[in-house]
């Protein structure tokens, strides 16, 4: 019977007029270079120590955890998903493709993800600017205060008097980030903190009662302040005023609680973190300012960010409203 050879097996006689014994093209056209890179990734991999893979696997995965947690809720959020995207697929092109091979869309994706980064840098500069601001958030950088309990009671005081006479007022208490820039163009008082002395500032007929007042510490260390408005398309309620802007602008760029009594509505409201609450009562305030001029109850929620489901007339406040 009559072989034939084909690909390096033998054929039967009644096969060779069918196949032809030239190689497959597809064998021609991958070289054995092809597979060089998995191969030897996959060598890597195998004299990686599981400890060091793991080490670096938590350093990676807390990176990006902590990135996420600063721009979540925020307008970068879809701009780190995109650059995660680009750096997956770098990650990609660099494990799965030799050198030699596509050498122009990795010198495409290389050059786009560095502008990519430049340009997130500059166009999200606000949202950076909070996160370098949280590195200085630890409790040993700046003191709290030891009298919490009589800075809520001044607080709450003032603010139910005002809430029944329809005063508008916007008090902002300084925590671990100082305010020095903010208070620039205010009236310096460095006075001690009463109700009395926050319900004279806010009067109408005070000249200094459209803006806001500083409180660090037991102290009112300005009045007269005129705090950055957050966008009006930030705001959920498009119906709130200046005032309310001007809470939830501040607490977006720093870590301070800023209460704010409205002139219409006499409603009582409390911004912190881009979050804002309204219409608490006065036991909510009290209870509220406890909770965030404690040290241990302060909560980790990142700059910037306005949950999803906070909504700024809950039917919760509605009804202590009522």
């Amino acid at each position: 019977m009559e072989i034939a050879e084909y690909g390096g097996f033998a054929r039967a006689g009644r096969y060779t007029r069918s196949f032809s014994s030239r190689p497959t093209p597809f064998l021609k056209e991958v070289p054995v270079s092809f597979f060089e890179p998995l191969q030897q990734l996959v060598v890597r991999l195998s004299n990686y120590s599981i400890w060091e893979f793991a080490v670096e696997f938590l350093v990676i995965w807390a990176v990006v955890y902590v990135v996420w947690r600063f721009v979540h809720g925020t307008r970068a959020a879809g701009a780190v998903k995109g650059i995660l995207v680009l750096v997956l697929l770098t990650l990609a092109l660099r494990v799965f493709m030799p050198g030699e091979h596509f050498q122009r869309l990795a010198f495409l994706y290389d050059n786009f993800l560095g502008f990519a980064a430049l340009a997130a840098v500059i166009i999200f500069q606000p949202e950076l600017r909070r996160a370098l601001i949280r590195l200085g958030e630890a409790p040993f950088f700046r003191p709290t205060p030891s009298n919490v309990p009589q800075i809520v009671d001044a607080m709450v005081s003032a603010c139910t008097f005002l809430s029944k006479n329809k005063f508008g007022a916007i008090i902002a208490v300084e925590r671990q980030v100082g305010l020095r820039e903010t208070i620039e163009g205010g009236r310096v008082l460095n006075a001690d903190l009463s109700a009395e002395l926050l319900q004279s500032i806010f009067w109408p007929n005070n000249p200094l009662h459209d803006m806001a007042v500083v409180i660090r510490g037991e102290k009112i260390i300005a009045a007269g302040v005129q705090l950055p408005l957050a966008d009006p398309e930030d705001m959920r309620d498009q119906a709130v005023g200046t005032r309310h802007r001007a809470a939830v602008g501040l607490s977006r760029v720093v870590d301070a609680i800023v209460v704010v009594v409205s002139e219409e509505t006499g409603a009582i409201s409390i911004a912190e973190r881009g979050r804002l609450d309204r219409w608490l009562t006065p036991d909510m305030l009290r209870s509220e300012l406890t909770r965030l001029l404690t040290p241990d109850e302060a909560p980790g929620r990142p700059a910037g960010v306005v949950d999803e489901d906070d909504d700024l007339a809950s039917p919760d406040r509605d009804e202590a409203r009522s």
